[in-house]
């Protein structure tokens, strides 16, 4: 037994290591389609060196329309009567089920290069300032109203790390989450019940992880550090209970269980970005299907995400940050070769939409019950500032949100009516069951013209 009491004797785990604990306390649910209906699932792929508000408009608006965008001026159009921009036109055939949204703000999170943990929970990181973690992100709340064996999934390329390493996303204050950094890694520890089921309770991979060089920063426990100790224990212990019950289910993961090119073994050093970034997707998608998770966390990169095979660029290896300085590479354009980065992430959203539509479930397919968000996570440029902050969202029939087939222009930062993040993420949690009043911190300048700010966005609510 994994107890306590030796626990806190031998490990020199301290705060560092317990701001990495992930949050197990609804693990031991059933999965809610378990006899309470089929759930809803979230999917959340954060991009990184913004994105670039004119860069998603359609090519095709009417004068009056146009005019009314490039005021960033209140308006709505059917996207079934305009023409995409090229980055988008992988998801032609599914633009009933697309929105454009324009015009919130995330000036409440970080912006510039990095958001870290803040565009997903609406605080100032402070450059990643554990402390500064300020409340559960909104992907870990989502999961608390779909509980499934793992909870919330992270996956990252972020910094072109492997392994386990930290996250982003926060299951709750000063806490930090772990994600997995390569698709090999990923499916060893999803589908490890079905892999290895006789090594599926040492977890030796998960606690080298939390007993290593991340949590070795401090050697003694006072306060909440000691709480936070105690936490980290508990979660090792649901880790553990976890898979015990899921050794029980093995048979049944089997069928889903993904196959990966043998250039993805030992993290995938070999792999191009786009295998790196198909393989992800595939451990995604198998994960969902199997019913391990019904919310996933995926940053497809971050400034320090090498960037190879990159059709236009295939011997390069590009460098984003360069990019977003208006650095060419191979003699490409900058413009061209991100808007080629943002093709690529396109073809995993349409990977994704594909193969739920392709997976019947109940009356009709699993994407009916889905919403994929594509969102910078840095604001609306290279280095952001947080006026804007777009969102590319595909979300299925039986969503509860009503904004499918559209582009929306919300109106302006500072303006009557304005809608932020964190409105954006209330709708998010009172549509699927949970009423809180406001989620996330408020914005300084609507504060300061005294406009209302809080509560979901209601013209969104089905």
């Amino acid at each position: 037994m994994f107890s306590r009491r030796n626990f806190l004797k031998t490990s020199a785990l301290g705060a560092g290591a317990m701001s990495l604990a992930p949050s197990f306390h609804q693990l031991f649910a059933a999965p809610s389609g378990a006899g309470t209906g089929i759930p809803k699932r979230f999917i959340f792929i954060r991009k990184s060196s913004g994105l670039v508000p004119s860069e998603n408009a359609p090519l095709n608006f009417s004068a009056k329309d146009k005019a009314l965008d490039d005021a960033k001026q209140p308006f709505e159009a059917d996207l079934s009567k305009h023409e995409l921009p090229k980055w988008l036109r992988g998801l032609d055939e599914h633009k009933e089920h697309m929105t454009i949204l324009q015009g919130l703000s995330a000036k409440m999170s970080e912006n510039v290069h990095f958001s870290y943990s803040s565009v997903m929970g609406c605080f100032k990181s402070n450059n990643n300032t554990l402390s500064a973690i300020k409340r559960t992100t909104i992907d870990f709340e989502l999961a608390k109203l779909f509980p499934s064996p793992f909870g919330h999934v992270e996956l990252s390329f972020a910094g072109g790390r492997t392994g386990i390493v930290s996250g982003f996303s926060a299951p709750a204050p000063q806490t930090r989450n772990y994600c997995y950094a390569d698709p090999d890694t990923a499916r060893r520890e999803l589908f490890k019940s079905v892999l290895n089921p006789e090594a599926v309770n040492s977890d030796n991979d998960m606690l080298a992880f939390l007993q290593g060089k991340e949590g070795l920063k401090e050697s003694g426990f006072k306060g909440h550090e000691v709480k936070r100790q105690e936490a980290q224990v508990e979660s090792i212990n649901a880790i553990r209970e976890r898979n015990k019950k899921l050794i029980t289910i093995s048979g049944s993961l089997a069928e889903f269980l993904p196959t990966l090119d043998p250039v993805h073994d030992n993290g995938g050093a070999n792999a191009s970005t786009p295998e790196k970034q198909a393989a992800m997707t595939d451990v995604l998608i198998a994960a969902m299907k199997a019913g391990l998770t019904n919310v996933v966390t995926y940053t497809i990169d971050d400034l320090g995400t090498p960037i190879t095979g990159l059709p236009g660029n295939e011997t390069d290896r590009v460098g984003i940050h360069p990019l977003g300085h208006d650095e060419a590479f191979g003699g490409v354009p900058a413009w061209m070769t991100r808007e080629q980065i943002r093709i690529s992430h396109m073809n995993q959203v349409k990977t994704i939409v594909d193969k739920l539509k392709a997976t019947p479930e109940g009356k009709g397919t699993m994407f009916d019950n889905t919403m994929v968000m594509y969102l910078p996570e840095n604001g609306e440029t290279h280095h952001g500032i947080g006026t804007e902050a777009p969102f590319i969202i595909m979300s299925g029939s039986n969503c509860n949100i009503d904004i499918a087939g559209r582009y929306i222009r919300l109106p302006f930062l500072g303006t009557e009516g304005h809608k932020t993040l964190g409105n954006w993420y209330t709708t998010l949690l009172n549509a699927h069951g949970n009423p809180m009043a406001h989620y996330g911190d408020l914005d300084l300048e609507m504060a300061r013209k005294k406009l209302p700010q809080t509560g979901a966005i209601r013209q969104f609510m089905a």
